[in-house]
């Protein structure tokens, strides 16, 4: 394998002639071996620092910093970045020291290579295009690194907002399915007074639809970017204007309405908007942990369980026992939000732990939400599609449950009393004996015509007040 020679402040390296990364990246790869995935396991966030380096490049040309015709090579290979060239030339661990410097060299050596070969040059000439002084003019890892990053959260909870919103359709859909399904509510995993299944499926959509707006409340902080704020938000070694047309060239780039930060010194040492994300999710991952349960516990059984609704049959559930079907789909998923849940605890620590006027702790902060998001998104759409598609009702069960249980007396409180209620229920519960049986064939206490008004099934989906 034919190499090339290239050197930093730290010396000399030898690097594989068929790689774009340079001898910074090298040394990262060297150093940081943490979780064994690379930067290009978010393809997104190696499209924002494309979009990054392009809007860099084209600020630099229109002020006159960069020479034209370096600015455009440059440009021509952050294009190649945004269309998804290159990944493979990512292989930086996800996280590591140095607030992302090591990713940053990356995308800066990667560029410089692509647009040297674009040049009629080798890769590794720097004289002709350098990662440093050409493709990082005008920026530091404090700016690049987090707008990347930013652009590529926005990107990525775009697509998981479609996910999600897929999946609070599909629950509606069977809100709407199972609209006539009368079954009995439960607090307290008790008996208490019945409802519509469909009530039940339409209150997870709208639960899961809530989300969907507070996703939206948070692409809207990480709009707010600190591009143009250099090392430490004084904006050092940039040209003046620089900040607000590299922000609006990155706008046009990205299709984003991105804000630069009327602060830059805070915004460059400001988590805020990760800390708010990552809540976010787990919130969304609280929730969504919660229907899981719910799920599971309403298929329970199938014969000695609650076994109101089916869960499709997807996988045999035993090697002991022939003909178990556990309840595969939910299981994972609420393993998804156990990790999401746990994830935040890091963010919370990562932003906690930022010092004076840069926070060093970006890079797991990245890896936290990159893979919460991503996990979170699968998940959805496993819910959706192995799950939730194919749920049954058992409505002649449900409702026989319904009218076999001592919670439905509630309905007649305001006939009879809650007292004398009550010390029906407890008959009811002691001799084993229906509400029916004692309401109306032994101690007469209302009519059958009474009965039949309280106890319709359009009443009991739809109560009105009865005297």
């Amino acid at each position: 394998m034919s190499t090339r020679i290239e050197k930093d402040f730290l010396g000399e390296r030898e690097i594989p002639d068929n790689v774009y990364y340079g001898v910074q990246t090298l040394r990262g790869i060297e150093n940081f071996k943490i979780t064994g995935l690379s930067l290009s396991f978010e393809p997104f966030l190696i499209q924002g620092f494309g979009c990054v380096k392009k809007a860099a490049a084209m600020a630099n040309r229109d002020l006159g910093i960069l020479d034209p015709k370096i600015a455009d090579a440059v440009i021509a290979a952050c294009d190649r970045l945004i269309a998804g060239e290159f990944l493979d030339q990512f292989p930086s661990d996800l996280i590591q020291g140095g607030a992302g410097t090591s990713t940053n060299m990356n995308a800066n050596e990667v560029l410089a290579n692509i647009a040297l070969e674009f040049l009629g040059h080798n890769k590794g000439e720097y004289q002709f295009v350098n990662p440093n002084d050409h493709v990082n003019c005008s920026q530091s890892t404090n700016d690049a690194y987090p707008t990347a990053f930013r652009v590529a959260l926005i990107k990525r909870l775009s697509s998981y907002s479609h996910a999600l919103s897929a999946l609070r359709d599909a629950f509606a859909e069977k809100g709407e399915e199972f609209a006539s399904v009368l079954k009995m509510g439960r607090t307290h995993l008790q008996d208490a007074v019945p409802i519509s299944m469909g009530d039940e499926f339409h209150g997870f959509a709208t639960n899961l639809g809530e989300e969907l707006l507070r996703i939206e409340d948070a692409k809207k902080l990480l709009a707010e970017v600190n591009m143009g704020a250099t090392a430490v938000g004084t904006s050092v070694n940039a040209p003046a204007g620089y900040p607000q047309l590299v922000v609006r060239h990155l706008s046009e780039i990205t299709g984003l309405d991105l804000k630069l930060s009327e602060d830059l010194v805070e915004a460059t040492s400001d988590t805020g908007a990760y800390v708010q994300l990552s809540g976010m999710l787990k919130r969304t991952a609280v929730k969504l942990s919660k229907i899981c349960n719910d799920l599971r516990l309403l298929a329970s059984g199938p014969r000695t369980g609650f076994n109101e609704i089916n869960l499709p049959q997807l996988q045999p559930g035993s090697s002991i026992m022939p003909g178990k079907v556990n309840p595969v789909i939910p299981e994972v998923v609420n393993q998804t939000t156990f990790y999401v849940i746990g994830a935040d605890l890091t963010v919370t620590l990562a932003a906690s732990a930022g010092q004076l006027q840069l926070n060093v702790m970006e890079p797991v902060i990245g890896f936290s939400l990159f893979t919460s998001i991503k996990m979170m998104e699968n998940a959805v759409v496993a819910l959706r599609e192995k799950c939730v598609v194919g749920i049954t009702a058992n409505a002649e069960r449900t409702r026989d449950m319904v009218l076999g249980s001592l919670g439905i007396v509630t309905q007649l409180s305001p006939i009879l009393g809650y007292k004398t209620c009550a010390g029906i229920a407890r008959e009811g519960y002691l001799e084993g004996k229906s509400i029916y049986q004692i309401v109306v064939e032994e101690r007469k206490l209302i009519t059958q015509e009474k009965w039949d008004e309280v106890y319709s099934t359009s009443n009991l989906l739809h109560p009105a007040f009865i005297q």
